[in-house]
């Protein structure tokens, strides 16, 4: 008995896991979309999401904008019932071509069409309400999407997802694109000043709105760059020979990248809170 209650309470008193882009990162553009729309925007965003009942996925709930952001990730595993929305959160733009968007996105199957396409049926009164709670989640999602860099920029390894990478601890047991998606999100995110308002802290409403400006296009090529300098080129020339040894993230290599990636979770939140007033303002 008593070993049994040793084994409970190392359980209890081990760290939990870290939440990363996949959730925190977006939850955070979310959030920090929020804090920026107009107070009508809000409280139809608010009005649409009490009708989340309406999307019948009760493992995926979508209550808050928080809570929607996530569950385009959240319904992957409903397998055929959502099955044609797997290549909507990427595009596998080459960083070592020309930035060349149309190649990557054959038939609207990509991150910045589907952003464009969600946002008008989000803005269409005359489409179901069914169909814009969806479109309000996939918006606030894929805005998130594109400004994580390896959903925006390849080498033709799945936005790194094929490149062995070692982050601290976590040696041989995990690549590029999770690097970015996750460990490297959560610790940029949650330094301080961290989350959405410690994002947003020392900002102008000057500075807030050049950072939103702009099309989704200039968007996805902004982000394309950032992953050819930074992801690709964490280690020197991005575009060099494909090398098989496992990239190696060190201390130093993250201390340099948190403002860079704090930096497209502002853009990302303050761009979306941009489409939502234009959709629902």
């Amino acid at each position: 008995m008593f070993r049994k209650i040793l084994i409970l309470a190392a359980l209890l008193l081990a760290p939990a896991p870290a939440m990363a882009w996949w959730e925190y990162g977006h939850e955070t553009v979310a959030r920090i979309a929020l804090l920026n729309v107009r107070p009508e925007t809000r409280a139809k965003i608010a009005g649409l999401l009490q009708k989340q009942g309406l999307l019948e996925t009760p493992t995926c709930s979508a209550r808050t904008i928080e809570e929607a952001s996530v569950w385009p990730d959240c319904i992957k595993p409903l397998d055929d019932r959502f099955s044609y929305a797997s290549s909507w959160h990427y595009q596998n733009v080459d960083v070592c071509k020309p930035f060349d968007q149309k190649s990557a996105c054959k038939d609207g199957n990509c991150v910045s069409a589907q952003i464009e396409r969600n946002a008008k049926l989000l803005g269409d009164p005359k489409v179901p309400e069914r169909e814009r709670v969806m479109a309000l989640a996939f918006l606030v999602h894929f805005v998130g999407d594109l400004h994580m860099p390896l959903h925006a920029g390849d080498r033709g390894d799945l936005g790194g997802n094929r490149v062995k990478a070692a982050y601290g601890l976590i040696e041989g047991r995990t690549n590029l694109h999770s690097v970015w998606d996750g460990y490297l999100a959560e610790r940029a995110i949650s330094t301080p000043a961290g989350g959405a308002e410690g994002l947003l802290s020392g900002t102008t409403p000057e500075a807030r709105a050049a950072m939103a400006a702009g099309s989704v296009e200039d968007w996805a090529r902004e982000n394309w760059g950032v992953a050819r300098d930074y992801a690709y080129g964490m280690k020197g020339e991005p575009c060099g020979p494909v090398s098989d040894e496992r990239v190696h993230v060190e201390e130093a290599d993250t201390v340099r990248l948190i403002p860079v990636v704090r930096d497209q979770v502002l853009k990302g939140g303050l761009r979306l809170a941009r489409m939502l007033d234009e959709a629902l303002g």
